[in-house]
Protein backbone atom coordinates (compact mmCIF):
# COMPACT_ATOMS: atom_id res chain seq x y z
CA UNK A 1 0.00 0.00 0.00
CA UNK A 2 1.39 3.44 -1.06
CA UNK A 3 -0.15 6.77 0.29
CA UNK A 4 -1.74 7.02 -3.59
CA UNK A 5 -3.62 4.08 -2.36
CA UNK A 6 -5.83 5.79 -0.15
CA UNK A 7 -8.83 7.67 -0.09
CA UNK A 8 -11.72 9.44 1.55
CA UNK A 9 -14.42 8.41 -1.02
CA UNK A 10 -17.39 9.85 1.10
CA UNK A 11 -17.97 11.20 4.29
CA UNK A 12 -18.45 9.50 7.23
CA UNK A 13 -19.04 5.55 7.98
CA UNK A 14 -18.88 2.87 5.17
CA UNK A 15 -21.41 0.39 5.04
CA UNK A 16 -20.60 -0.55 1.63
CA UNK A 17 -18.11 -0.91 -0.80
CA UNK A 18 -17.29 -2.48 -4.32
CA UNK A 19 -14.99 -2.86 -7.07
CA UNK A 20 -16.72 -2.69 -10.26
CA UNK A 21 -16.63 -5.43 -12.52
CA UNK A 22 -14.50 -3.86 -15.07
CA UNK A 23 -12.00 -5.48 -16.98
CA UNK A 24 -9.46 -2.65 -18.00
CA UNK A 25 -9.33 -0.41 -14.99
CA UNK A 26 -10.00 -0.47 -11.26
CA UNK A 27 -12.78 1.84 -10.12
CA UNK A 28 -14.52 1.30 -6.50
CA UNK A 29 -18.11 2.64 -5.38
CA UNK A 30 -18.73 3.11 -1.75
CA UNK A 31 -21.32 3.89 0.55
CA UNK A 32 -21.98 5.48 4.09
CA UNK A 33 -24.62 5.74 6.57
CA UNK A 34 -25.94 9.16 5.34
CA UNK A 35 -26.52 7.97 1.81
CA UNK A 36 -24.18 9.15 0.06
CA UNK A 37 -22.07 7.20 -2.48
CA UNK A 38 -19.24 7.50 -4.00
CA UNK A 39 -17.03 6.42 -7.20
CA UNK A 40 -13.17 6.47 -6.65
CA UNK A 41 -11.63 6.13 -10.08
CA UNK A 42 -8.35 4.70 -9.32
CA UNK A 43 -6.86 4.84 -12.60
CA UNK A 44 -8.46 7.49 -14.20
CA UNK A 45 -6.07 11.32 -14.46
CA UNK A 46 -6.22 13.38 -11.26
CA UNK A 47 -8.00 16.62 -11.72
CA UNK A 48 -5.96 20.20 -11.40
CA UNK A 49 -9.27 21.11 -9.39
CA UNK A 50 -8.73 21.19 -5.64
CA UNK A 51 -12.00 20.92 -5.11
CA UNK A 52 -15.47 20.00 -6.20
CA UNK A 53 -16.65 17.00 -8.03
CA UNK A 54 -13.91 14.71 -10.03
CA UNK A 55 -11.38 16.21 -7.77
CA UNK A 56 -8.44 13.60 -7.20
CA UNK A 57 -10.72 11.20 -9.05
CA UNK A 58 -13.44 11.02 -6.57
CA UNK A 59 -16.97 11.52 -7.27
CA UNK A 60 -20.05 12.03 -4.58
CA UNK A 61 -23.62 11.44 -5.12
CA UNK A 62 -26.46 12.05 -2.50
CA UNK A 63 -29.19 9.60 -4.16
CA UNK A 64 -30.44 8.64 -0.24
CA UNK A 65 -32.07 9.51 2.51
CA UNK A 66 -30.75 6.73 4.82
CA UNK A 67 -27.75 4.42 4.82
CA UNK A 68 -26.36 2.78 1.88
CA UNK A 69 -27.00 -1.29 2.71
CA UNK A 70 -25.72 -2.99 -0.50
CA UNK A 71 -23.99 -1.90 -3.62
CA UNK A 72 -23.94 -4.51 -6.82
CA UNK A 73 -22.73 -4.58 -10.26
CA UNK A 74 -23.14 -7.38 -13.03
CA UNK A 75 -19.91 -8.23 -14.98
CA UNK A 76 -23.10 -8.42 -17.76
CA UNK A 77 -24.01 -5.22 -17.01
CA UNK A 78 -20.64 -3.26 -15.18
CA UNK A 79 -22.24 0.81 -15.79
CA UNK A 80 -25.36 -0.18 -14.37
CA UNK A 81 -25.05 -0.05 -10.78
CA UNK A 82 -27.81 -1.01 -8.10
CA UNK A 83 -27.65 0.39 -4.66
CA UNK A 84 -29.91 -0.24 -1.44
CA UNK A 85 -30.98 2.00 1.16
CA UNK A 86 -31.76 0.17 4.17
CA UNK A 87 -32.59 2.94 1.58
CA UNK A 88 -30.10 1.82 -1.74
CA UNK A 89 -29.74 0.94 -5.39
CA UNK A 90 -26.81 1.40 -7.45
CA UNK A 91 -25.20 1.82 -11.99
CA UNK A 92 -26.32 -0.62 -14.00
CA UNK A 93 -25.00 -0.98 -10.79
CA UNK A 94 -27.28 -1.07 -7.97
CA UNK A 95 -27.48 0.73 -4.28
CA UNK A 96 -29.82 -0.53 -1.32
CA UNK A 97 -30.56 1.59 1.62
CA UNK A 98 -32.25 1.55 5.43
CA UNK A 99 -35.75 3.34 4.66
CA UNK A 100 -36.06 0.09 2.25
CA UNK A 101 -35.16 1.69 -1.50
CA UNK A 102 -33.70 0.31 -4.20
CA UNK A 103 -32.02 2.49 -6.97
CA UNK A 104 -30.66 2.15 -10.73
CA UNK A 105 -27.34 4.66 -11.51
CA UNK A 106 -26.52 5.05 -14.72
CA UNK A 107 -22.67 5.89 -14.38
CA UNK A 108 -22.32 7.31 -17.53
CA UNK A 109 -25.08 9.56 -17.27
CA UNK A 110 -24.93 10.13 -13.51
CA UNK A 111 -28.49 9.57 -12.95
CA UNK A 112 -30.56 7.33 -10.07
CA UNK A 113 -33.35 6.28 -10.32
CA UNK A 114 -35.38 4.91 -7.66
CA UNK A 115 -37.30 1.78 -8.69
CA UNK A 116 -38.78 0.15 -5.72
CA UNK A 117 -39.52 1.26 -2.04
CA UNK A 118 -39.95 -1.07 0.46
CA UNK A 119 -41.87 -1.69 3.76
CA UNK A 120 -38.63 -2.14 5.71
CA UNK A 121 -35.50 -1.45 5.48
CA UNK A 122 -32.53 -3.08 3.17
CA UNK A 123 -29.55 -4.44 4.45
CA UNK A 124 -28.23 -6.34 1.83
CA UNK A 125 -28.84 -7.21 -1.48
CA UNK A 126 -27.27 -9.37 -4.98
CA UNK A 127 -28.10 -9.90 -8.07
CA UNK A 128 -28.33 -13.35 -9.80
CA UNK A 129 -24.98 -14.10 -11.54
CA UNK A 130 -26.77 -15.32 -14.83
CA UNK A 131 -29.03 -12.71 -14.92
CA UNK A 132 -28.07 -9.34 -14.09
CA UNK A 133 -31.60 -7.79 -14.31
CA UNK A 134 -32.81 -9.83 -11.10
CA UNK A 135 -32.07 -8.49 -7.82
CA UNK A 136 -32.12 -10.71 -4.70
CA UNK A 137 -32.23 -8.08 -1.50
CA UNK A 138 -33.31 -9.17 2.26
CA UNK A 139 -35.24 -6.79 4.14
CA UNK A 140 -35.38 -6.03 7.67
CA UNK A 141 -38.47 -8.61 9.07
CA UNK A 142 -36.39 -11.57 7.21
CA UNK A 143 -38.31 -11.78 3.85
CA UNK A 144 -36.04 -12.39 1.14
CA UNK A 145 -37.15 -10.90 -2.02
CA UNK A 146 -36.76 -11.02 -5.98
CA UNK A 147 -36.76 -8.04 -7.72
CA UNK A 148 -37.25 -7.99 -11.64
CA UNK A 149 -36.03 -5.58 -13.34
CA UNK A 150 -37.69 -6.45 -16.85
CA UNK A 151 -41.20 -6.30 -14.87
CA UNK A 152 -40.49 -3.48 -12.84
CA UNK A 153 -41.62 -4.98 -9.36
CA UNK A 154 -40.83 -7.40 -6.80
CA UNK A 155 -41.68 -11.04 -8.52
CA UNK A 156 -40.89 -13.19 -5.67
CA UNK A 157 -41.29 -13.00 -1.74
CA UNK A 158 -40.15 -15.54 0.43
CA UNK A 159 -40.26 -16.07 4.67
CA UNK A 160 -36.73 -16.99 4.71
CA UNK A 161 -35.62 -15.86 8.30
CA UNK A 162 -37.27 -14.70 11.91
CA UNK A 163 -35.13 -11.49 11.63
CA UNK A 164 -33.13 -9.11 9.45
CA UNK A 165 -31.12 -10.32 6.36
CA UNK A 166 -27.12 -9.98 6.55
CA UNK A 167 -26.13 -10.96 3.43
CA UNK A 168 -26.67 -13.06 0.31
CA UNK A 169 -24.43 -14.72 -1.84
CA UNK A 170 -24.76 -17.46 -4.95
CA UNK A 171 -23.04 -20.05 -5.26
CA UNK A 172 -20.31 -19.68 -8.30
CA UNK A 173 -21.47 -22.78 -10.05
CA UNK A 174 -25.20 -23.52 -9.35
CA UNK A 175 -27.27 -19.86 -10.19
CA UNK A 176 -30.13 -22.06 -8.24
CA UNK A 177 -28.39 -21.99 -4.95
CA UNK A 178 -27.79 -19.15 -2.62
CA UNK A 179 -26.56 -18.61 1.24
CA UNK A 180 -28.21 -16.57 3.55
CA UNK A 181 -26.87 -14.66 7.37
CA UNK A 182 -29.28 -13.42 9.68
CA UNK A 183 -29.40 -11.92 12.69
CA UNK A 184 -31.68 -14.79 14.12
CA UNK A 185 -28.48 -16.46 14.49
CA UNK A 186 -28.66 -18.82 11.20
CA UNK A 187 -27.01 -19.38 8.25
CA UNK A 188 -28.87 -20.97 5.54
CA UNK A 189 -28.59 -22.48 2.20
CA UNK A 190 -31.40 -22.70 -0.17
CA UNK A 191 -32.38 -24.22 -3.73
CA UNK A 192 -34.49 -21.73 -5.63
CA UNK A 193 -35.92 -24.39 -7.23
CA UNK A 194 -37.46 -25.78 -4.17
CA UNK A 195 -38.16 -22.84 -1.93
CA UNK A 196 -42.12 -22.15 -1.00
CA UNK A 197 -43.11 -18.35 -0.49
CA UNK A 198 -44.70 -18.90 2.74
CA UNK A 199 -43.01 -21.62 4.43
CA UNK A 200 -39.52 -22.14 2.26
CA UNK A 201 -37.28 -24.98 3.51
CA UNK A 202 -33.89 -24.57 3.75
CA UNK A 203 -31.06 -27.37 2.28
CA UNK A 204 -29.02 -26.79 5.39
CA UNK A 205 -29.08 -24.62 8.44
CA UNK A 206 -25.93 -23.32 10.21
CA UNK A 207 -26.41 -22.30 13.62
CA UNK A 208 -24.65 -19.98 15.90
CA UNK A 209 -25.00 -18.24 19.76
CA UNK A 210 -25.13 -14.73 17.89
CA UNK A 211 -26.11 -12.32 15.04
CA UNK A 212 -24.34 -14.00 11.40
CA UNK A 213 -23.18 -11.34 9.74
CA UNK A 214 -22.39 -13.02 6.70
CA UNK A 215 -22.10 -16.58 5.20
CA UNK A 216 -20.11 -16.66 1.88
CA UNK A 217 -19.37 -19.60 -0.44
CA UNK A 218 -15.52 -19.92 -1.56
CA UNK A 219 -14.83 -19.42 -4.87
CA UNK A 220 -15.33 -23.45 -6.03
CA UNK A 221 -18.33 -23.76 -4.12
CA UNK A 222 -17.16 -26.20 -2.10
CA UNK A 223 -17.22 -24.77 1.51
CA UNK A 224 -19.06 -21.72 3.17
CA UNK A 225 -17.48 -19.16 5.71
CA UNK A 226 -19.63 -17.25 8.05
CA UNK A 227 -19.02 -14.05 10.37
CA UNK A 228 -20.75 -14.20 13.94
CA UNK A 229 -21.58 -11.72 17.02
CA UNK A 230 -20.35 -14.51 18.54
CA UNK A 231 -16.72 -13.94 17.90
CA UNK A 232 -16.09 -17.05 15.74
CA UNK A 233 -15.37 -17.45 12.17
CA UNK A 234 -16.58 -20.82 10.91
CA UNK A 235 -16.20 -22.85 7.56
CA UNK A 236 -18.30 -25.47 6.53
CA UNK A 237 -17.48 -28.20 3.95
CA UNK A 238 -20.87 -28.42 1.96
CA UNK A 239 -19.34 -31.79 0.39
CA UNK A 240 -19.43 -33.33 3.48
CA UNK A 241 -22.22 -31.67 6.03
CA UNK A 242 -19.96 -33.27 9.34
CA UNK A 243 -16.90 -31.33 8.49
CA UNK A 244 -16.82 -27.83 10.19
CA UNK A 245 -13.93 -25.82 11.92
CA UNK A 246 -14.25 -22.75 14.23
CA UNK A 247 -11.92 -19.98 14.47
CA UNK A 248 -12.21 -17.47 17.51
CA UNK A 249 -11.53 -13.97 15.86
CA UNK A 250 -12.94 -11.03 18.03
CA UNK A 251 -15.81 -9.49 16.13
CA UNK A 252 -16.98 -6.91 18.41
CA UNK A 253 -16.43 -3.81 17.09
CA UNK A 254 -19.38 -1.59 18.85
CA UNK A 255 -22.18 0.83 17.71
CA UNK A 256 -19.40 3.18 15.43
CA UNK A 257 -17.70 0.33 13.11
CA UNK A 258 -19.44 -1.34 10.38
CA UNK A 259 -19.10 -4.98 11.74
CA UNK A 260 -16.64 -7.11 10.37
CA UNK A 261 -17.39 -10.00 7.60
CA UNK A 262 -15.14 -12.32 5.96
CA UNK A 263 -14.78 -12.88 2.58
CA UNK A 264 -12.36 -15.56 0.56
CA UNK A 265 -9.50 -14.46 -1.70
CA UNK A 266 -9.59 -15.44 -5.21
CA UNK A 267 -8.92 -19.12 -4.05
CA UNK A 268 -9.95 -21.69 -1.73
CA UNK A 269 -7.21 -21.24 0.55
CA UNK A 270 -7.89 -17.70 2.18
CA UNK A 271 -10.11 -15.50 4.27
CA UNK A 272 -9.61 -12.00 4.69
CA UNK A 273 -11.13 -10.11 7.59
CA UNK A 274 -10.46 -6.86 9.53
CA UNK A 275 -9.12 -6.32 13.16
CA UNK A 276 -9.22 -3.97 16.02
CA UNK A 277 -5.74 -3.29 14.97
CA UNK A 278 -5.74 -1.00 12.26
CA UNK A 279 -5.00 -4.23 9.80
CA UNK A 280 -6.50 -7.31 8.21
CA UNK A 281 -6.72 -10.92 9.05
CA UNK A 282 -5.84 -13.78 6.89
CA UNK A 283 -7.24 -17.21 7.69
CA UNK A 284 -5.72 -19.82 5.59
CA UNK A 285 -7.95 -22.78 5.53
CA UNK A 286 -6.21 -26.36 5.26
CA UNK A 287 -9.10 -29.15 3.78
CA UNK A 288 -8.92 -32.42 2.97
CA UNK A 289 -11.03 -35.43 2.37
CA UNK A 290 -11.99 -35.51 5.74
CA UNK A 291 -10.86 -32.89 7.53
CA UNK A 292 -10.79 -29.00 7.83
CA UNK A 293 -9.00 -26.59 9.82
CA UNK A 294 -8.13 -22.94 9.39
CA UNK A 295 -5.68 -20.53 11.24
CA UNK A 296 -4.67 -16.95 11.27
CA UNK A 297 -1.11 -17.19 9.79
CA UNK A 298 -0.82 -13.69 8.73
CA UNK A 299 -1.53 -10.11 8.68
CA UNK A 300 -1.73 -7.03 6.13
CA UNK A 301 -0.37 -3.99 7.83
CA UNK A 302 0.64 -0.36 6.82
CA UNK A 303 1.44 2.50 8.06
CA UNK A 304 -1.22 4.44 5.29
CA UNK A 305 -3.97 2.07 7.04
CA UNK A 306 -4.87 4.62 9.48
CA UNK A 307 -8.55 3.27 10.23
CA UNK A 308 -9.94 -0.15 11.12
CA UNK A 309 -10.96 -2.10 8.11
CA UNK A 310 -14.07 -3.44 8.49
CA UNK A 311 -15.67 -3.89 4.52
CA UNK A 312 -13.69 -5.27 1.82
CA UNK A 313 -14.14 -5.88 -2.02
CA UNK A 314 -11.96 -7.76 -4.29
CA UNK A 315 -11.37 -6.93 -8.00
CA UNK A 316 -13.11 -9.45 -9.87
CA UNK A 317 -10.47 -9.14 -12.83
CA UNK A 318 -7.51 -8.22 -11.14
CA UNK A 319 -6.14 -11.13 -8.32
CA UNK A 320 -3.79 -9.08 -6.10
CA UNK A 321 -6.65 -5.87 -5.92
CA UNK A 322 -8.02 -5.90 -2.50
CA UNK A 323 -9.90 -2.84 -1.49
CA UNK A 324 -10.71 -2.38 2.44
CA UNK A 325 -12.89 0.41 4.03
CA UNK A 326 -13.07 2.39 7.24
CA UNK A 327 -15.60 3.93 9.14
CA UNK A 328 -14.11 7.38 8.81
CA UNK A 329 -15.11 6.91 5.13
CA UNK A 330 -11.57 6.14 3.82
CA UNK A 331 -10.95 3.33 1.65
CA UNK A 332 -7.38 1.57 0.84
CA UNK A 333 -6.29 -0.25 -1.59
CA UNK A 334 -3.93 -3.07 -1.53
CA UNK A 335 -2.04 -4.67 -4.70
CA UNK A 336 0.06 -7.34 -5.17
CA UNK A 337 3.61 -6.23 -6.32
Amino acid sequence: MRPADVRRVVPFRILSVRILPLADRTVLAAGNKLGHVGLWDVDGLVEEEEDGDGADRVFQYFPHGGPVGGIVAHPAAPRKVMISDFVACFLHRFTAAVTGELCLMDVDKEIFDTIQICEYPIFTLCQAPSNPSCLYFGEGNGELKLFDERMGMVATTWNAHDMRINSIDFHPENPNMLATGSTDRTACLWDLRRMKKKAPESLKVFTHNKTVHSAYFSPSGGMIATTSLDDTVRIFDLDNSDVSCILSHNNQTGRWLSTFKAVWSWNDTDLFIGNMKRAIDVISIDRSENSLSASNTASLQSEYMTAIPCRFALHPYKIGHLACASSGGKVFLWTRV
